[in-house]
């Protein structure tokens, strides 16, 4: 690897990871900004948080895909630097909000920089390394990333906990300055060749109202326990619009997507992959954390230690497989990895409402040594969570960029870092729906004096947390007892959908090539058919 590669690399590195620690960090600051900011206008405090976080995100996926194109036709490195920028100024202006509608503007303003810079992290890796040499980066990449976000949170907490909030904002300066001396520094400027015509504009709206909406509504939804209409509007527009755009774009002149790009097996397999997979995730970034904490009684400290092995084994892992991909191919990896997390998935499924929870408090030290219960009904599961995901990160980026021609790169990471943002709101809607009904159906036969259907009951009893205080203990330990029932349910859908991911690969992904050899260098044009080998 030469010095101007290691220097591109951690460009990537950064760049990815900012947008990474940007999510999971100011999530832990939501409450402290809540109580801090001032308000101007009627919006509320709740409602005003959900913007922060899930504007930021449905901005962010909403132009993945212009970002991608625009990167490809007009320069990677231009695009990305400019992200870079835009990114760093806007945390500025984040963290000196002086009011939660400023913020939620700034935060909005903030997804679309995001947006410039995760396709062209991954584009400018590709554009710089070839060969077995593109598969270690991606593997580097992956677990230097799965390690930032690994950190954000226990760096999140101790900011928010003993600083200030705004330093949540402000960390991304000094992490935007080093990667924008890199890029200016080390990284080389590559485009599609061949663009030609005008951009796709009209195909962009429309685009971007279809991930927005869909991705906007799903997370909305899920936030407001789908009692607020915005989020039924903003699905019906995604939904409208996701039919429009593929009509679209097979009528346009110079499409934004060329639809050709999907009669490339592997990339419609990967993507396919993607979608299935990252949706199952869903369970385990946020349905999995709701269960330790909300209804087995795990401390923050406790369910943050006892997921730390995952990261771990993530960050070590990655770097490793993506050297491997080169050897073995990936087809192996996303086949064996999925169905390592699948297997932790259905460990969870059994997982009883009696489990003794972990306590953990550092200002008592007993409580710090994990019960017997943590280490057989939890611990195996985020094993297998961590083993089969750091199988999986670094040979899907690596078969996602080696499968289209290097003039697509830009786009073709867009459309798949898209995929997996819609996927997790989307698929985790079904879920929750999905264990909201198993919930309550389960409440019902628990406690049967309880009326399940009436709104102050459901107000009271919600999945996954515990009720209010002063309920009887039948009722809480009829609650705690649904609870678990609905979250079986959850894991045997997520373990489904692993599953599913998996054969995807299998079938769609031929055996024997590795990702590094087929690696498409600048310029290449040569396009895998869809049927026969």
């Amino acid at each position: 690897m030469t010095r101007a590669q290691r220097w591109t690399l951690l460009a990537a590195i950064v760049a990815s990871g900012i947008v990474f620690l940007d999510s999971t960090i100011v999530n832990l600051a939501l409450k402290r900004m809540g109580e801090e900011l001032p308000r101007l206008t009627s919006i509320g405090v709740l409602e005003g948080q959900a913007y922060v976080g899930s504007g930021y995100l449905a901005v962010l996926a909403a132009l993945l895909i212009i970002a991608g194109a625009l990167a490809d036709r007009y320069g990677r490195r231009l695009v990305f630097v400019l992200g870079l920028g835009s990114f760093g100024l806007i945390s500025v202006l984040c963290g000196i909000a002086p009011s939660l509608e400023f913020l939620i503007v700034a935060r909005l303003l903030q997804g679309a920089a995001g947006a410039l810079l995760v396709p062209g992290s991954l584009a400018i890796i590709s554009a710089a390394f070839s060969g077995a040499d593109r598969g270690r980066a991606f593997g580097l990449w992956a677990a230097s990333t799965s390690a930032l976000t690994l950190l954000g949170p226990i760096f999140g907490g101790l900011i928010v906990d003993n600083l200030t909030w705004r330093l949540a904002f402000l960390i991304n300066v000094p992490l935007v300055a080093i990667a924008l001396w890199a890029a200016f520094r080390h990284v080389e400027e590559s485009r599609d060749p061949d663009a030609s015509g005008h951009f796709d504009w009209i195909g962009s709206v429309v685009g971007a109202l279809a991930v927005g909406g869909l991705s906007f509504g799903a997370i909305h939804g899920q936030e407001t326990s789908w009692s607020d209409s915005t989020a039924f509007v903003a699905l019906g527009i995604g939904a409208v619009c996701l039919v429009l755009f593929p009509i679209l774009m097979a009528t346009r002149p110079h499409p934004l997507v060329p639809l050709s790009l999907f009669r490339i097996r592997e990339f419609a397999s990967i993507n396919l992959a993607t979608f299935l997979v990252y949706g199952a995730l869903y369970v385990s970034f946020t349905f999995t954390a709701l269960l330790y904490q909300g209804t087995l009684g795990y401390s923050a400290t406790g369910a943050a230690i006892i997921g730390l092995p995952s990261g771990i084994l993530i960050a070590s892992l990655s770097a490793r497989v993506g050297g491997l991909t080169g050897r073995f191919g990936s087809r192996i990896f996303l086949v064996v990895g999925p169905l390592v997390v699948a297997a932790g998935q259905l460990w969870l499924a059994r997982i009883p409402a009696s489990t003794q929870p972990w306590l953990a408090e550092l200002g008592r030290p007993m409580t710090l040594i994990p019960p017997v219960d943590a280490l057989i009904d939890v611990l195996p599961a985020n094993i297998a969570f961590g083993v089969g995901m750091g199988m999986v990160v670094a040979p899907l980026t690596s078969t996602l960029m080696s499968s289209i021609p290097a003039r697509n790169s830009g786009l073709g990471s867009a459309i798949n870092n898209a995929l997996s943002r819609v996927g997790q709101p989307l698929l985790g809607a079904v879920i929750f729906i999905a264990i909201t009904s198993s919930f309550y159906s389960s409440l019902a036969s628990r406690a049967p004096g309880l009326a399940t259907n009436d709104p102050a009951v459901r107000a009271a009893f919600t999945p996954l947390n515990p009720p209010k205080a002063g309920t009887p203990p039948d009722q809480v330990a009829a609650a705690k007892a649904a609870s678990v029932d609905a979250f079986h349910l959850a894991a045997l859908v997520s373990a489904g959908l692993l599953i599913a991911g998996a054969v995807t690969s299998w079938v769609g992904l031929r055996a024997g090539v590795s990702a590094g050899a087929r690696a498409r260098e600048p310029g290449s044009q040569d396009v895998s058919p869809v049927a026969g080998d």
